[in-house]
């Protein structure tokens, strides 16, 4: 398969442990957000778009990549390109995975920790295989696949019901966030939240805020 999207020129760091990068894909007529995520056990690669050389090499830096994390079937992207560079195991539920699996597959399923403080969140009725990730530290982060968007013109908001499986169990499924708190979140698709993300859900999911 011919990689449709060019390599990234550089990354944007939101915090010293979380970075994005993204790049256009003229297949989808859309922007792939990636997202690295730092922690003591290494670096994790969220659904990894290429990503130039030297900046790959500052993006790293001296952590060794602990794993490349799939978030659903239409996020292959370069996995395997990194897993292979890397000697770095691929995460992901084995929906996303629905034929041959990468070497190395680690299989996920919902509330598992892939390390300290990252935790699985399984979503059902988006894409085959989605999931969620939180990262507990520094006030909580979301890291999402499909099913929550944050890009024009839709702004913030669910993935349409055209590419969702069931888009009303997605919806419900959805409200197991109330029970994560969150300062950041960040999109397979679209610009992150960087502050307040536990409001703007209550606030789409339609649920007051409680003491």
């Amino acid at each position: 398969m011919v990689w449709a999207v060019r390599a990234t020129l550089d990354f944007d760091r939101i915090t010293p442990y979380l970075c994005v990068w993204h790049g256009y894909d003229p297949a989808v007529k859309a922007d792939l957000y990636s997202t690295c995520l730092v922690t003591s056990e290494g670096a994790y690669l969220v659904d990894p778009i290429p990503l130039q050389s030297e900046s790959l090499g500052e993006l790293i830096e001296s952590s060794h990549v602990a794993g490349i994390i799939v978030t659903s079937a239409n996020h292959h992207r370069a996995s395997t390109r990194f897993a292979e560079q890397f000697s770095a195991p691929v995460f992901a539920c084995k929906g996303a995975f629905p034929g041959a699996t990468p070497r190395q597959f680690r299989r996920l399923a919902g509330g598992d920790e892939i390390c300290d403080g990252l935790r699985v969140i399984c979503i059902e009725g988006a894409a085959a295989g989605e999931i969620l990730l939180h990262y507990a530290p520094d006030g909580g982060t979301l890291i999402v696949g499909d099913a929550l968007i944050n890009f024009e013109p839709y702004g913030f908001t669910f993935l349409p019901g055209k590419y969702c499986s069931n888009e009303k169990e997605m919806r419900r499924s959805l409200r197991k966030l109330l029970g994560y708190k969150a300062e950041r979140m960040l999109f397979a698709h679209g610009t992150p939240i960087l502050s307040g993300a536990s409001e703007r859900l209550r606030a789409l999911l339609g649920h007051p805020k409680t003491d």
